[in-house]
């Protein structure tokens, strides 16, 4: 079911260990790459001992294989691709949600459709990992605006993959994965622990109908959170077994064609969606003026044009509020700052507007009240975009008023 049995395995040896499976393609290479080169120095133990596995596989299947498999074994397991390989990649993101398997996945955007721009930059991959694989998923996304983000926001993903026992995409781009940009140190918390979520030890198996009251199963609600209790290979020698499969099961893993419990099942891991929103980043929002009723929402890498942007158009008197984007799903503080505005402009790198969609869908943000600013060119968003976007619809509005 799973492939690269043995790169997944690496997940199980050691405590700690780190998958990274991966297949060449621009402009996200250069992660996975780079990946590489720390792990030979710091992921070393003092006695020699290798707690990373790198795995080049043979296309983008089965690189999002190996990732998932060593996600099952227990390992912080990831991929990293763009565009294309999403494509390629849905039907593995639709079992690891299905079955619950944590795993890490870096999309570096760049402009489509198809072959697309691979050299050039994008956001146009929103609704197709929002909404990875077929039938009913629903997938977090996070949304870094610079290198430093991305190291952060790498790291906390990994912790959300584990507690949600779901796949989380970093979204990041070109711009900031290829080209060179002026940031903040990367620094790290020595004193950060790792949140491995609900991970049974054998211990914890022994004691569980004492301590919760009922014996365990893999996909039961517990603690009301949506989010089961899981267990890995090799933990207890009688106790934690289960079946991961992506076909329809019940609360105890077993194989299931009983509509009512499918749609069970379905409920319970949408809910799961709630608690992330809980979890996740939540946005950046400046207030300009707290009287204004005009708005202003962007994400990633369009940060630096968006704020010079918004400066430009103060500077000529027109003081907008804004909010930055961290991820998806959306917070309550994104959906305030919606309805605290009557006009809204949503920035984005994509032709079809999708972040403003599903700000539609999945906030129930009223369509006539987003305005679409898109820049599609595939060069990186200026200042100067930003500004004639705003500009020019309230010109528009202005003259279809009188």
């Amino acid at each position: 079911m799973i492939t690269g049995n043995d790169a997944a395995g690496l997940g199980a040896i050691y405590a700690g260990a780190t998958v990274c499976a991966w297949y060449p393609i621009t402009p996200s290479t250069s992660l996975a790459e780079a990946f590489e080169r720390y792990a030979r120095r710091l992921r070393v133990t003092k006695d020699g001992k290798r707690l990373y596995g790198i795995v080049q596989a043979e296309d983008e299947l089965a690189a999002i294989g190996v990732a998932i498999g060593g996600g099952w074994n227990g390992a912080r397991s990831f991929t990293a691709t763009s565009g294309p390989g999403i494509s390629l990649m849905s039907e593995f993101l639709g079992l690891s949600y299905f079955a619950e398997v944590p795993v890490v996945l870096f999309n570096i955007q760049r402009g489509g459709p198809s072959t697309g721009m691979p050299t050039r930059t994008g956001q146009p991959d929103i609704l197709s990992c929002a909404y990875a694989s077929h039938g009913d998923t629903k997938h977090v996304l996070l949304f870094p605006a610079n290198p430093t983000e991305c190291f952060s926001m790498g790291a906390e993903a990994f912790n959300l993959a584990e507690r949600l026992q779901a796949p989380i995409m970093v979204m990041s781009d070109l711009d900031i994965g290829m080209n060179d940009w002026i940031t903040d140190p990367l620094a790290w918390d020595d004193t950060k622990v790792h949140d491995r979520g609900k991970v049974l030890s054998a211990e914890q198996l022994d004691s569980f109908r004492e301590t919760k009251g009922r014996d365990w199963g893999r996909y039961q609600d517990i603690d009301g959170d949506a989010i089961p209790y899981r267990t890995l290979p090799g933990t207890h020698p009688t106790k934690g077994a289960f079946f991961t499969r992506g076909t329809s099961h019940d609360e105890n893993a077993r194989y299931t064609e009983d509509g009512g419990v499918h749609a069970r099942v379905l409920d319970r891991i949408r809910r799961k969606f709630d608690t992330a929103s809980k979890l996740v980043p939540k946005p950046e929002v400046s207030v300009r003026d707290k009287s204004s009723r005009i708005g202003l929402i962007y994400f990633g890498a369009t940060r630096p044009a968006v704020i010079e942007g918004l400066d430009l158009l103060e500077r000529e008197g027109l003081k907008i509020n804004s909010l930055r984007l961290k991820a998806f799903p959306f917070t309550s503080e994104v959906k305030a700052f919606c309805a605290a505005h009557d006009q809204i402009f949503v920035v984005e790198q994509n032709r079809d507007a999708q972040m403003r969609s599903l700000l539609m869908v999945e906030a129930n943000v009223p369509g006539d009240k987003l305005v679409a600013a898109l820049s599609y060119d595939g060069t990186p968003m200026t200042a100067a975009f930003v500004r004639g976007a705003v500009l020019n619809r309230l010109r528009h509005d202005k003259q279809a008023a009188e």
